[in-house]
Protein backbone atom coordinates (compact mmCIF):
# COMPACT_ATOMS: atom_id res chain seq x y z
CA UNK A 1 0.00 0.00 0.00
CA UNK A 2 2.87 2.12 0.54
CA UNK A 3 3.55 2.78 -3.35
CA UNK A 4 0.10 3.44 -4.00
CA UNK A 5 0.21 6.40 -1.09
CA UNK A 6 2.77 7.97 -2.53
CA UNK A 7 1.62 7.79 -5.87
CA UNK A 8 -1.74 8.66 -5.45
CA UNK A 9 -0.45 11.87 -3.43
CA UNK A 10 2.17 12.80 -6.18
CA UNK A 11 -0.84 12.47 -8.71
CA UNK A 12 -3.25 14.92 -6.35
CA UNK A 13 -0.42 17.20 -5.61
CA UNK A 14 0.56 17.95 -9.53
CA UNK A 15 -2.99 18.37 -10.31
CA UNK A 16 -3.39 20.79 -7.48
CA UNK A 17 0.33 22.75 -7.63
CA UNK A 18 0.23 22.92 -11.22
CA UNK A 19 -3.02 24.97 -11.84
CA UNK A 20 -0.88 28.06 -12.23
CA UNK A 21 1.47 26.49 -14.76
CA UNK A 22 -1.61 25.16 -16.57
CA UNK A 23 -3.16 28.63 -16.89
CA UNK A 24 0.32 29.33 -18.14
CA UNK A 25 -0.12 26.85 -20.92
CA UNK A 26 -3.36 27.83 -22.08
CA UNK A 27 -2.33 31.38 -22.58
CA UNK A 28 0.74 30.62 -24.65
CA UNK A 29 -1.53 28.02 -26.65
CA UNK A 30 -3.45 31.01 -28.03
CA UNK A 31 -0.42 32.57 -29.79
CA UNK A 32 2.00 29.62 -30.30
CA UNK A 33 -0.20 25.74 -30.27
CA UNK A 34 2.80 23.67 -31.16
CA UNK A 35 4.80 25.69 -28.35
CA UNK A 36 2.17 24.65 -25.59
CA UNK A 37 1.95 21.00 -27.03
CA UNK A 38 5.59 20.33 -26.88
CA UNK A 39 6.14 21.75 -23.42
CA UNK A 40 2.75 20.18 -21.74
CA UNK A 41 4.34 17.08 -22.91
CA UNK A 42 7.77 17.33 -21.59
CA UNK A 43 5.95 18.03 -18.24
CA UNK A 44 3.58 14.96 -18.16
CA UNK A 45 6.52 12.98 -19.32
CA UNK A 46 8.24 14.31 -16.44
CA UNK A 47 5.32 13.49 -14.01
CA UNK A 48 4.75 9.64 -15.92
CA UNK A 49 8.66 9.07 -15.57
CA UNK A 50 8.28 10.26 -11.53
CA UNK A 51 4.99 7.88 -11.28
CA UNK A 52 6.72 4.51 -13.03
CA UNK A 53 9.85 4.94 -11.00
CA UNK A 54 8.17 5.44 -8.14
CA UNK A 55 5.82 2.46 -8.76
CA UNK A 56 9.06 0.04 -9.53
CA UNK A 57 8.12 -0.11 -12.86
CA UNK A 58 11.19 -1.26 -15.73
CA UNK A 59 10.71 -0.49 -19.06
CA UNK A 60 11.78 -2.27 -22.13
CA UNK A 61 11.43 -0.68 -25.79
CA UNK A 62 11.47 -2.55 -28.71
CA UNK A 63 10.67 -2.05 -32.51
CA UNK A 64 10.94 2.10 -31.77
CA UNK A 65 12.96 2.34 -34.96
CA UNK A 66 9.74 1.43 -36.61
CA UNK A 67 7.92 4.72 -35.47
CA UNK A 68 7.92 7.02 -38.52
CA UNK A 69 9.57 10.51 -36.47
CA UNK A 70 8.79 12.99 -39.53
CA UNK A 71 5.50 12.59 -39.25
CA UNK A 72 2.50 11.50 -37.16
CA UNK A 73 1.16 8.50 -37.16
CA UNK A 74 -1.96 6.25 -35.30
CA UNK A 75 -0.77 3.64 -32.43
CA UNK A 76 -3.20 0.97 -32.40
CA UNK A 77 -2.49 -0.91 -28.99
CA UNK A 78 -3.81 -3.73 -26.88
CA UNK A 79 -5.43 -2.41 -23.25
CA UNK A 80 -5.06 -3.86 -20.14
CA UNK A 81 -3.87 -1.47 -17.67
CA UNK A 82 -4.47 2.73 -16.64
CA UNK A 83 -0.75 2.33 -16.58
CA UNK A 84 -0.45 1.30 -20.87
CA UNK A 85 -1.23 5.32 -20.93
CA UNK A 86 1.97 6.28 -18.60
CA UNK A 87 4.46 3.99 -20.77
CA UNK A 88 2.76 5.19 -23.69
CA UNK A 89 3.16 8.89 -23.15
CA UNK A 90 7.19 8.30 -22.19
CA UNK A 91 8.13 6.16 -25.11
CA UNK A 92 6.47 8.05 -27.81
CA UNK A 93 9.14 9.97 -29.63
CA UNK A 94 6.92 12.87 -30.71
CA UNK A 95 3.43 14.85 -29.65
CA UNK A 96 1.13 12.04 -29.49
CA UNK A 97 -2.80 12.43 -28.18
CA UNK A 98 -4.82 9.71 -26.19
CA UNK A 99 -8.39 8.74 -27.01
CA UNK A 100 -9.80 8.31 -23.75
CA UNK A 101 -13.59 7.78 -22.64
CA UNK A 102 -15.93 10.33 -22.60
CA UNK A 103 -16.37 10.16 -18.55
CA UNK A 104 -12.58 11.43 -18.48
CA UNK A 105 -13.73 15.08 -19.49
CA UNK A 106 -15.71 15.00 -16.31
CA UNK A 107 -12.52 15.15 -14.08
CA UNK A 108 -11.22 18.65 -12.88
CA UNK A 109 -7.63 19.24 -13.62
CA UNK A 110 -6.82 15.93 -15.01
CA UNK A 111 -9.02 16.49 -17.92
CA UNK A 112 -7.29 19.69 -18.31
CA UNK A 113 -4.05 18.48 -18.33
CA UNK A 114 -5.28 16.08 -20.72
CA UNK A 115 -6.71 18.18 -23.33
CA UNK A 116 -3.26 20.08 -23.09
CA UNK A 117 -1.15 16.78 -23.95
CA UNK A 118 -3.74 16.51 -26.98
CA UNK A 119 -6.03 13.93 -25.80
CA UNK A 120 -9.02 12.78 -27.23
CA UNK A 121 -12.74 12.39 -25.50
CA UNK A 122 -14.94 9.49 -27.56
CA UNK A 123 -18.24 9.25 -26.70
CA UNK A 124 -18.61 5.11 -27.02
CA UNK A 125 -22.80 5.52 -27.29
CA UNK A 126 -23.12 8.65 -29.02
CA UNK A 127 -22.91 7.42 -32.55
CA UNK A 128 -22.90 11.55 -33.57
CA UNK A 129 -20.46 12.51 -30.91
CA UNK A 130 -18.41 9.70 -31.36
CA UNK A 131 -17.96 10.02 -35.54
CA UNK A 132 -16.98 14.40 -34.29
CA UNK A 133 -13.90 12.64 -32.33
CA UNK A 134 -13.23 11.01 -35.33
CA UNK A 135 -12.78 13.99 -37.63
CA UNK A 136 -11.45 15.80 -34.45
CA UNK A 137 -8.65 12.79 -34.62
CA UNK A 138 -7.77 13.59 -38.46
CA UNK A 139 -7.81 17.11 -38.18
CA UNK A 140 -4.91 16.67 -35.25
CA UNK A 141 -3.26 13.67 -37.52
CA UNK A 142 -3.05 16.83 -40.55
CA UNK A 143 -1.42 19.34 -38.00
CA UNK A 144 1.45 16.89 -36.73
CA UNK A 145 0.34 15.17 -33.76
CA UNK A 146 0.07 11.36 -33.47
CA UNK A 147 -2.81 9.58 -32.22
CA UNK A 148 -3.36 6.90 -29.47
CA UNK A 149 -6.07 4.35 -29.81
CA UNK A 150 -7.47 1.10 -27.75
CA UNK A 151 -9.59 -0.58 -30.32
CA UNK A 152 -10.21 -3.08 -27.56
CA UNK A 153 -12.72 -0.02 -26.45
CA UNK A 154 -12.13 -0.60 -22.94
CA UNK A 155 -9.19 -2.12 -20.66
CA UNK A 156 -9.03 -6.08 -20.93
CA UNK A 157 -9.45 -7.90 -17.54
CA UNK A 158 -8.70 -11.63 -19.04
CA UNK A 159 -5.99 -13.04 -17.20
CA UNK A 160 -4.66 -14.14 -20.14
CA UNK A 161 -3.19 -10.97 -22.40
CA UNK A 162 -3.69 -13.31 -26.15
CA UNK A 163 -7.11 -12.82 -24.94
CA UNK A 164 -8.14 -9.56 -26.25
CA UNK A 165 -11.92 -8.26 -26.69
CA UNK A 166 -12.35 -7.91 -30.43
CA UNK A 167 -11.02 -4.60 -32.24
CA UNK A 168 -13.59 -2.06 -33.08
CA UNK A 169 -13.08 -1.50 -36.91
CA UNK A 170 -14.17 1.87 -36.82
CA UNK A 171 -11.00 2.61 -34.29
CA UNK A 172 -8.60 2.68 -37.38
CA UNK A 173 -11.16 5.39 -39.37
CA UNK A 174 -8.79 7.74 -38.45
CA UNK A 175 -5.67 6.24 -40.26
CA UNK A 176 -8.32 5.75 -43.17
CA UNK A 177 -9.29 9.04 -43.83
CA UNK A 178 -6.29 10.61 -42.70
CA UNK A 179 -3.25 8.10 -45.21
CA UNK A 180 -1.18 7.84 -42.20
CA UNK A 181 0.60 5.13 -40.82
CA UNK A 182 -0.36 2.73 -38.75
CA UNK A 183 1.65 1.23 -35.60
CA UNK A 184 0.59 -1.72 -33.80
CA UNK A 185 1.66 -1.47 -30.15
CA UNK A 186 2.02 -4.68 -28.06
CA UNK A 187 2.06 -4.29 -23.97
CA UNK A 188 2.54 -6.89 -21.34
CA UNK A 189 3.43 -6.11 -17.64
CA UNK A 190 1.45 -3.36 -17.04
CA UNK A 191 -1.26 -5.40 -15.00
CA UNK A 192 0.81 -6.46 -12.83
CA UNK A 193 1.60 -3.08 -11.74
CA UNK A 194 -1.61 -2.25 -10.32
CA UNK A 195 -5.40 -3.80 -11.48
CA UNK A 196 -4.19 -7.58 -10.64
CA UNK A 197 -3.81 -6.85 -7.35
CA UNK A 198 -5.87 -3.49 -6.34
CA UNK A 199 -5.50 -1.18 -4.55
CA UNK A 200 -1.84 -2.35 -4.01
CA UNK A 201 0.96 -1.45 -6.51
CA UNK A 202 3.58 -3.39 -7.45
CA UNK A 203 7.01 -3.55 -9.43
CA UNK A 204 6.78 -5.11 -12.77
CA UNK A 205 8.87 -5.43 -15.82
CA UNK A 206 6.96 -3.90 -18.55
CA UNK A 207 7.44 -4.65 -22.68
CA UNK A 208 6.39 -2.51 -25.13
CA UNK A 209 6.85 -3.40 -28.62
CA UNK A 210 5.96 -0.47 -31.63
CA UNK A 211 5.37 -3.10 -34.87
CA UNK A 212 6.19 -2.66 -38.44
CA UNK A 213 3.83 0.66 -39.73
CA UNK A 214 1.78 0.07 -42.38
CA UNK A 215 -0.62 2.19 -44.29
CA UNK A 216 -4.01 0.87 -44.38
CA UNK A 217 -4.82 1.52 -48.60
CA UNK A 218 -2.00 -0.48 -48.71
CA UNK A 219 -3.34 -3.62 -47.21
CA UNK A 220 -3.73 -6.92 -48.98
CA UNK A 221 -7.03 -6.96 -50.65
CA UNK A 222 -8.60 -10.38 -48.30
CA UNK A 223 -7.98 -7.78 -45.35
CA UNK A 224 -8.24 -4.58 -46.77
CA UNK A 225 -11.85 -4.48 -45.24
CA UNK A 226 -11.13 -5.25 -42.19
CA UNK A 227 -7.75 -3.32 -40.92
CA UNK A 228 -8.73 -3.63 -37.74
CA UNK A 229 -8.87 -7.46 -37.50
CA UNK A 230 -5.62 -7.43 -39.34
CA UNK A 231 -4.16 -5.24 -36.57
CA UNK A 232 -5.38 -7.26 -34.12
CA UNK A 233 -3.84 -10.46 -35.05
CA UNK A 234 -0.19 -8.35 -35.89
CA UNK A 235 -0.57 -7.04 -32.12
CA UNK A 236 -1.13 -10.85 -31.24
CA UNK A 237 1.89 -12.08 -32.49
CA UNK A 238 3.67 -9.62 -30.94
CA UNK A 239 2.43 -10.76 -27.32
CA UNK A 240 3.00 -14.30 -28.49
CA UNK A 241 6.95 -13.46 -29.01
CA UNK A 242 7.05 -11.34 -25.51
CA UNK A 243 5.35 -13.76 -23.65
CA UNK A 244 8.01 -16.13 -25.33
CA UNK A 245 10.68 -14.17 -24.85
CA UNK A 246 9.86 -13.33 -21.31
CA UNK A 247 9.69 -17.46 -20.17
CA UNK A 248 13.52 -18.30 -21.74
CA UNK A 249 14.83 -15.45 -19.88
Amino acid sequence: MIRFIFVAATVILFLILSIPLMLVEFLIGKKNRRLRDVQSLAVIQCVFRLILWMAGVKITVKGRENVPTDQAVLYVGNHRSYFDILVGYVTVPSLTGFVAKKEMEKIPLLSSWMKLVNCLFLDRVNLKEGLKTILAGIEQVKRGVSVWIFPEGTRNKNDDPLDMLTFKEGSLKIAEKSGCYVVPVALTGTAEVFEQHFPKIKPSHVTITFGEPFHTKELPPEVKKFPGAYTEEQIKAMLRLQLAEGQNL
